[in-house]
């Protein structure tokens, strides 16, 4: 029994808009870009960095992290997000 294989450009945008979606319902956008764009120097690290953060994932995600880890443990993917959760972010803006 074979399965389809998800592209991972797809399957990383579907993470990016979950996850986005996600810290956006939980009005952290602003917070969340702070956060990852602090974490530039420590993204190196990897899997062991998502031991520290677990607990912070944990409270956001209720349990669920494996879309979240998934992503963080890309590079390209926490670039994703940044740049997802910024256009979400501008498209709440007040309209004069």
């Amino acid at each position: 029994m074979s399965f389809p294989v998800e592209p991972i450009d797809e399957r990383r945008e579907a993470l990016v808009e979950l996850v986005a979606r996600e810290i956006r319902l939980r009005g952290l956008t602003i917070s969340a870009v702070h956060f990852l764009e602090a974490s530039r120097p420590y993204r190196p690290l990897g899997a062991p960095a998502m031991l520290f953060f677990d607990p912070v994932l944990r409270s956001l995600f209720g349990g669920e992290l494996a879309p979240a880890s998934e992503l963080l443990g890309d590079e390209a993917g926490i670039e994703a997000l940044i740049e997802r959760l910024e256009d979400l972010d501008e498209g709440l803006g007040w309209d004069a």
